[in-house]
Parts: structure tokens; C-alpha cells; sequence
């Protein structure tokens, strides 16, 4: 293989290359390749989407620690902390489902217990092909099968997330995996390295073949050959981790650690390099200690293999005995493999060679950033074709509650043990999952959420609305919102138009999690998904955090109630565009999706919390996919009860009960909760409209469209078991 093949394959550009060899000085080892390829790969440099990513929204009185962390922290008081991120495994769920989705969950929860936390929580987002197309049924089984495989052998209840389908990820489809853990202030650690001469350690499963240049394999489009990247897929293994997270733990009880990060994407390469790169200070690994699971393994491999369940840690010398005890009691391999130096260098030795000696700037500050051309894409004529007003409303009804992205995802979630350590309080299927903190009467709601067709139709709007739709949702739950993580999943950003739509999406999100007072906290940039020149639709997955104080509440909210009243917060039903109805029933999408207006998003769902929290409302439900009706439509199905809507049919019915404008909830009250009600929203100046009440078993609306709870019920949650069976 030629010199520029060796590059080329390593996926360094000719203009990479020669920025390596006149920083390095000198022709690199094979090994020193390797490490520049992972440490220059888009998975870990960041180099489309630095320059923008620093415009993000990072700050408020609740962060602890923002983005640059292996996760974000943020304040719940008394002396206690959430830890959370979310972060995507997409190229290699597509190669390989099972393991690819499995590790996944594996790495996103190292990344939170590395900082100290106890995981609490699991949510994933998740992204399909057409229902109907040969390999998402495949896809989707293995994908869930291994988030649920994973998570539930560790012991951590999956309890929220979402699920959609779409054309556009039939070639590449996305596993986004979140996770939160909770600690105490005193016991956040972090990866900066110190202390020169300390011991660096390393701790967990052995390093095998597994995985090596998964983090370039990440970094680059698909195409029909792609499934022969298997090789470069992790193998997870649940209980190793399990094993690795309480012998991690429990250490973190003692004063011995310096320093911790987690092995992720580029393996041994990057978490040595991030850590000694955030202290500024060298270090030096001796490959000859590294526990391996294959024979006659190289530097090479060893430096790039991303074998799952290992950490590297920076301990305190004398500390170093106790901490071997602790993991040879877990049944955990730990080994001294190096020492932190002062000369600034990743110096790695191997068989009483230096196979690499790279200045550590050389991989972090002097990688490459690119700011990309931008370009607007070219608007899609939009139809001038009439709405029949004359639609059958039922038959449209029960054909949305059918559509794969809004029926139930029952299917998907009963594979998850969400109840595992019991501190889940509400059922799957709500808004935002939600936690108890043991010993106190505080829980914790989380949420993840995306409309990715709003975000290709309009990035900037998307992104508003994916950040305004996670806070409905936690307000929805009776929960303060805290802060949000992010995984922004984009094809290829040297197409000009996809580097737009990024930039448009950063603004989006900036101006919504400002005004919203909902920081950025961590995150996860995900390029180049596409596959032979098809990318997939923008998709900014926001995964938020909020607090409820006192979960008193919540023992008699959350279910509609025989007798309550039914009311919407919020405008009555605006324009079609862009929504469920048009695409589900008329067959088009005119790429003009709903506006965000943020300061009456904030209003109304300040007011809808505080009407939750003084114990007024039986239930509430934010307004988003289909509109109105469908939001009644799945309080009804969850409360199993009937309904009685009127919509004042002085406009246009199809909008009122259709539209996706943002803002809006759905509650219901209790006829003696009412006046209390009444004088809080007009305080507020709230708009709200009386739609009708709870009683039977059916849905009527206006007296003439009447649908049993059953027909419902079978719309709603028939499709995926139907398909899946098929």
C-alpha cells in the first residue's frame, strides 16, 4: 500500500496529511497514523461543527458543568446533582443492530457514572425507514432488542423516549441513547489530568479487536458496501459493566482518584489524550500492561481498539493499593499501564519500543476546524391543491391514530424493564418519564423529543420547536425544566446546504433554551449520516431534565376523569401546513411548519405547571403530532374513558381539530376545581377554551362524529404488533 493509500484509509485528506507531517515533523509510525485518523475523524474532533457549536446557550444558575465534560451537571438542591447526556450510535446500528444499539446504551452510561453518578434513567430516541421497507422491520427489532438487552441486565429502567419512521433514514438509520444518574456535590469527578508521576490506570473488560476505527468508520457516508464494516462494530457485554459500575462507585467513596474517562470512540487513544490534553500535561502508557483478549495484539490495535466497559483513571499514588482491592473484589481486570509526565506528549511503548511520541496539541488544538460553505436549499414548490372540507373525520381520525409516528410504541417499551429499582412513578407512554429521588420527596422528569420533518422544512423553526415540545413535555409532568442535552444528527457537511441547515438549527436552539431558560448542558454532533448521497432528515434530538420538589401530586394526576371538564391552553387550531393530517391524509408536506413563539410558550407553560402543582388538574397533555384531537384522542385511550368535544364550528373544523400550533395543552379539570382555575389563567391573561367532558366510552364530537373507545384503542395501538407479526 502507498503512502497516500495509507492516508486515504485511514481518512486523512491530502490537505490533512500534509498539516500532519509538518506538525509531526517527520514521517509517522503506522501507529502515530492511527492515532491522528481517530483524534482528526469528524466523531472526535468535532471539526464541521466547533465553530459553531460554542454559540450554543450554556449557562444559568443551575449548571454545574456545561458541554467539555464527559456529561453536563446541573443543580437539584440539597447538596444532590443530575448528570446526564445523550449521544448516537447510528452507523453502527445500521451495520449491526443488536450490538451496535447495545453499545450505545453501554457507552452514554459510562459517561455518566465516569462523573460520579449513580445511573437513575435510560431514554433513546430512534429513527426508522418506511414501516413497508425489507429492512426496518430487521432494524427495528435488533435496535430494540439491544437497548433492552443491555439496559435491563445492568439493572437501569428505560423509561422514556420516541420512535418515528420516514424515508429519508431507509439507508441510515439513528439510535440516540440518553442517560441521567444522580450524585452529590462533593462526589463529581472529572477528567482533567494531574499530578506528574501520578499512576494512570487502567480498569475493566480486556482489549480485544473489536471496534478499531469505528470512530472513522462514523465519520464518513454510507454506501451499499457498508455492511462490510461490521468488523468495526463493538461487542457489548452488560454484565461487565454492571461489574465496572459498582467497583467504580465504590472507589469513588475513597479520596484516590485524580482523574476518570471513559473509553468511548477512539478507545485508549482519546481518553488518554482528553485527559491529558484538559490538565495540559504529557502521558506515557506501556502497552505491555494492557489486559488483552487476543494474542500478539499491536500498538496499533491496542491504541485504536474501542472494546467496550473499560475506563482510564489518574490515581493518587498511595491510594493505589486500595483501589486495586476494590476492583480485583468486583472481578474487574486493573492494571498500572503508565504514568503522567511534564513533557506534553502521548509517549506509547510497546515491546521496548516507542511505537508513538505526538505533542498532545498536535491531536487537539491543531486539529483541523473547518467553517464550511453554507447554502439555503431550494424550497419545494408548495401545492396549491384544496383541503376537501367535506373529509370524513372519523375514518381521518382513527387513519392518523394508525400512522407509524403517532401510533402507540407499546410494542417497543414493553421490551425495557422500566420499573427495575422502583423508583419509576407513571406509566410508558406519557409525556416525560419520571424518577423518584430515594429519601426524598423529589423525582425527576425527563423527556426526548423531535419533529424531524418541521427541522428539514425549516431548521431554524425545527430546532425551536424540538427544545419547546421537550419543555411542554416536562411541564406537562408537573416538573420545573433544568437543562437539556442534544444529539444533532446531519448528513454530510460539506454539502453546503446540510452546513446551512446546521447553522440555522444552533440559532434555533440558542434562541429557544435562552428564553426558556434551558441551557445546553452536553450533547453529541452526528455527521455524515447518508447513504450514496442521500442524507437524512435533520434531526436535533433535545433530551431535557426537570425537577418536581414534591410528588404529593402525582398520586391522583395523570388520567381524565368521569365528569372532569375538558379545555385547551393555548390558540385554537391555525393552518395545516407541515402536519401530520397533510402528510398522513393528503399525501404532501408543504415544508412551512408551525411558528414558535417563545415568550407565550413560556407563559402558558409556567402557568400549566402551577395549576399542576396546586393539585387543579386531573390531567394534561401538550398538543403536538396531529393536533387537538389526537392529543384528546391518546388522554382518552390512556384514562380509558370517553368524551364529549365540541368544536365551535364558526372556522375552519379541520384546522381546529388538526393543526400542530405550538403552545397548547390539553387538561382536564374537575368541575369543583373550575373557579380556582378561571381566576389563575386570567390573572395570567392565559387564552383557554372549553371543548366539553369526560363520561361513556366513546368520542363524540360536535354530536355527530362518534367513535367507540375500542375503535380507538385498536387504531392506536395495532400497527407495530401488526407489522412486526407480519
Amino acid at each position: 500500500m502507498s503512502d497516500k493509500d495509507i492516508y486515504q484509509s485511514h481518512g486523512i485528506n491530502e490537505d490533512e496529511k500534509k498539516l500532519l507531517l509538518e506538525s509531526l515533523g517527520r514521517e509517522p509510525t503506522i501507529t502515530e497514523v492511527g492515532i491522528f485518523s481517530v483524534m482528526w475523524s469528524e466523531h472526535c474532533s468535532y471539526k464541521s461543527s466547533r465553530y459553531w457549536l460554542k454559540e450554543l446557550h450554556t449557562s444559568g444558575k443551575q449548571v454545574i458543568q456545561g458541554p467539555g465534560e464527559n456529561a453536563g451537571v446541573v443543580d437539584i438542591g440539597d447538596n444532590q446533582a443530575v448528570i446526564f447526556k445523550m449521544e448516537s450510535h447510528n452507523h453502527p446500528s445500521f451495520i449491526e443492530p443488536y450490538q451496535g444499539a447495545a453499545t450505545g446504551v453501554g457507552g452514554i452510561m459510562r459517561d455518566v457514572f465516569t462523573m460520579g453518578a449513580r445511573p437513575i434513567a435510560l431514554l433513546n430516541s430512534l429513527r426508522f425507514g418506511e414501516i413497508n421497507h425489507p429492512k426496518t422491520k430487521y432494524l427495528l427489532s435488533g435496535v430494540v432488542s439491544g437497548i433492552g438487552g443491555y439496559g435491563n441486565c445492568v439493572g437501569i429502567p428505560t423509561i422514556s423516549g420516541e420512535t418515528g419512521f420516514d424515508s429519508s433514514y431507509n439507508g441510515n438509520n439513528l439510535v440516540n441513547a440518553m442517560c441521567v444518574g444522580l450524585t452529590t456535590h462533593d462526589k463529581i469527578f472529572y477528567s482533567k489530568a494531574s499530578g506528574i508521576g501520578n499512576p494512570v490506570v487502567y480498569v475493566g473488560a480486556k482489549t480485544g479487536r473489536d471496534g478499531i476505527h469505528g470512530a472513522t468508520m462514523a465519520s464518513g457516508e454510507f454506501d451499499d458496501e457498508s455492511e462490510k464494516n461490521r468488523p468495526t462494530v463493538q461487542v457489548g457485554d452488560p454484565y461487565a459493566e454492571k461489574l465496572l459500575l459498582e467497583a467504580c462507585l465504590e472507589l469513588m467513596q475513597e479520596d484516590a482518584i485524580v482523574s476518570i474517562q471513559d473509553m468511548g470512540a477512539a478507545g485508549l487513544t482519546s481518553s488518554s489524550v482528553e485527559m491529558a490534553d484538559k490538565g495540559q500535561v504529557g502521558i506515557e502508557l506501556n502497552l505491555d500492561k494492557i489486559p488483552t483478549r487476543q494474542k500478539n495484539m499491536t500498538a496499533y490495535e491496542m491504541m485504536l481498539s474501542e472494546s467496550q466497559e473499560r475506563m482510564l483513571m489518574v490515581l493518587t499514588p498511595e491510594k493505589t493499593q486500595l483501589a486495586k482491592d476494590v476492583f480485583e473484589k468486583w472481578g474487574v481486570d486493573f492494571e498500572v499501564v503508565g504514568q503522567i509526565t511534564d513533557t506534553n506528549n502521548l509517549v506509547v511503548k510497546h515491546n521496548n519500543k516507542v511505537e508513538a511520541n505526538i505533542p498532545i496539541t498536535y491531536l487537539t488544538d491543531s486539529a483541523p476546524i473547518y467553517k464550511r460553505d453554507v447554502s439555503p436549499r431550494k424550497q419545494k414548490q408548495k401545492s396549491t391543491a384544496k383541503i376537501n372540507q367535506n373529509i370524513d373525520i372519523k375514518d381521518t381520525i382513527l387513519k392518523l391514530l394508525n400512522s407509524p409516528n403517532i401510533c402507540s410504541k407499546k410494542w417497543i417499551w414493553e421490551q425495557y424493564d422500566r420499573s427495575i429499582m422502583a423508583n419509576t412513578l407513571n406509566p410508558a407512554g406519557d409525556d416525560a418519564g419520571i424518577v423518584r429521588i430515594e429519601g426524598t420527596k423529589k423525582a425527576i422528569a425527563m423527556s426526548s423529543d423531535v419533529n424531524p420533518k418541521y427541522c428539514t422544512a425549516d431548521a431554524k423553526k425545527g430546532a425551536k420547536q424540538a427544545v419547546a415540545e421537550c419543555w411542554r413535555n416536562i411541564i406537562s409532568m408537573g416538573a420545573e425544566p433544568l437543562a437539556i442535552t442534544n444529539c444533532l444528527n446531519f448528513g454530510n457537511p460539506e454539502k453546503p446546504e446540510i452546513m446551512y441547515d446546521f447553522v440555522k438549527t444552533i440559532e434555533g436552539i440558542t434562541e429557544a433554551s435562552k428564553e426558556l431558560n434551558f441551557p445546553v448542558v452536553s450533547g453529541n454532533v452526528s455527521l455524515y449520516n447518508e447513504t450514496n448521497g442521500k442524507a437524512i432528515n435533520n434531526t436535533p434530538t433535545i433530551g431535557g431534565v426537570g425537577l418536581i420538589n414534591d410528588i404529593s401530586f402525582l398520586e391522583k394526576f395523570g388520567h381524565m376523569l368521569e365528569g372532569d371538564q375538558v379545555y385547551l391552553i393555548g390558540n385554537k387550531g391555525k393552518n395545516l401546513s407541515c402536519s401530520a393530517f397533510e402528510e398522513v391524509i393528503m399525501g404532501r408536506n408543504t415544508e412551512d411548519p408551525p411558528d414558535v413563539n417563545l415568550k407565550t410558550e413560556k407563559i402558558n407553560g409556567e402557568i400549566v405547571k402551577k395549576l399542576i402543582n396546586d393539585q387543579l388538574l386531573s390531567s394534561c397533555h401538550d398538543i403536538s403530532d396531529g393536533g387537538l384531537i389526537i392529543s384528546i384522542c391518546e388522554l382518552l385511550i390512556k384514562s380509558n374513558i370517553g368524551a364529549d368535544i365540541n368544536i365551535a364550528n364558526n372556522g375552519n373544523i379541520l384546522e381546529e381539530l388538526f393543526a400542530e400550533n405550538q403552545s397548547r395543552y390539553i387538561i382536564s379539570v374537575s368541575s369543583s376545581n373550575q373557579d380556582k382555575m378561571f381566576e389563575i389563567l386570567s390573572n395570567a391573561s392565559i387564552q383557554y377554551h372549553h371543548l366539553g367532558n369526560i363520561r361513556g366510552n366513546e368520542l363524540k364530537v360536535n354530536d355527530k362524529i362518534v367513535i367507540s373507545l375500542n375503535e380507538l384503542t385498536e387504531a392506536f395501538e395495532n400497527l407495530i404488533p401488526e407489522f412486526m407479526a407480519s
